[in-house]
């Protein structure tokens, strides 16, 4: 498996159920809520700094998805991807990669596709039934609850990048 992490140069997200719970929130006033893991963010965080792109293909739209790609610093971001694979094909050919230099991250039938295609596949411990052994690992963490940061952590020990990366944070 490490050597197919080592390989990654960019990691593509599902949102609703690998980002986020999956759950959907609505208030009174009609306002979409969405709740990210902070922990999750900062992983995203640290692979920049490694090098790694973050890309997001979401089959719904929403501006809190638009709100945090911009706080992360994401600028590959399809949303109202109804055919993930379209899009996929398209950051494929505008970054110059390859299948094999991208992982990705799904929890549903509709993200197979690419799950399939990718060097380095994913998926969140609370995935549907059919996706699980479909993939090349499966986080211990459910969506939003970690889970993300489980793989950038892999990426950044198979980049050979975690301790250069972490160092500052176990200084005394």
């Amino acid at each position: 498996m490490d050597e197919k992490l080592a390989k990654i140069k960019l990691l593509l997200l599902d949102v609703d159920g690998i980002m986020t719970d999956g759950r959907i929130i609505y208030d009174n006033q009609g306002n979409e809520l969405k709740a990210f893991d902070v922990k999750d963010g900062h992983g995203l965080k640290m692979i920049q700094r490694a090098g790694i792109k973050i890309g997001i293909i979401t089959g719904r739209e929403s501006g809190v998805v638009a709100r945090r790609a911009a706080e992360l610093g994401i600028d590959i971001l399809y949303q109202k991807a109804l055919t993930k694979l379209d899009p996929y094909k398209e950051i494929l050919g505008a970054e110059g990669l390859t299948d094999e230099q991208v992982a990705y991250m799904g929890d549903d039938v509709v993200d197979l596709p690419i799950l399939r295609r990718v060097g380095f596949s994913a998926t969140v411990a609370d995935a549907v039934p059919d996706v699980l052994p479909l993939v090349d690992y499966v986080a211990t963490r459910p969506g939003g609850r970690g889970a993300v940061r489980e793989v950038c952590d892999m990426l950044l020990r198979a980049s050979g990048q975690w301790e250069e990366l972490t160092e500052r944070y176990f200084k005394a």
